[in-house]
């Protein structure tokens, strides 16, 4: 069964809500820099919720692992709108993907933080081997698994961070 199918079937996932979600909210209609712009409003909203809430950084991991099957879902709904694959406006792939690296930051460091935005999209942009490959995914996995394994990576780079004291 196919994301596109999995879709059709879940009349909660409408055009007009998939588009929104797929959007985060109309951060992906910004003319440039689309992915950055929900990146930082991602980092912007963990950190809020660290400070206001005393929120460890950690369930925005969780967070980003529920965001993920509609996250997917809201991409397939997006790809027909838009008519192209990974279209710019689709944005919460990023989203998915930086609040994995936001799941490990140091939450007293703003480096720590800065550091998160700064890898996921610089992992997000270069896309090395295996993100690139994960593009290729059908449906809206791919969309949503090259952004989530920028994540990884960038998680993977913070914890060595971390280790040597960086912060």
């Amino acid at each position: 069964m196919s994301c596109l199918t999995l879709c059709e079937s879940n009349p909660g996932m409408n055009k007009r809500w998939g588009i929104a979600l797929a959007t985060w909210g109309g951060l992906g209609y910004f003319p440039k820099g689309q992915g950055t712009v929900a990146s930082a409003a991602a980092v912007a909203i963990a950190y809020g919720a660290a400070e206001a809430f005393q929120v460890a950084p950690a369930w925005f991991g969780l967070a980003a692992l529920a965001l993920s099957l509609p996250a997917i879902r809201s991409a397939v709904v997006s790809v027909e709108h838009f008519g192209r694959h990974d279209p710019p406006q689709v944005v919460i792939d990023e989203v998915v993907g930086q609040w994995l690296a936001v799941a490990v930051v140091a939450r007293d460091s703003w480096q720590s933080w800065v550091a998160s935005l700064v890898l996921f999209r610089f992992f997000d942009i270069v896309k090395p081997w295996p993100i690139r490959k994960l593009e290729s995914l059908p449906d809206g996995v791919g969309i949503v698994a090259d952004d989530a394994a920028a994540g990884l990576c960038a998680i993977i780079v913070m914890k060595v961070l971390q280790y040597f004291s960086v912060w």
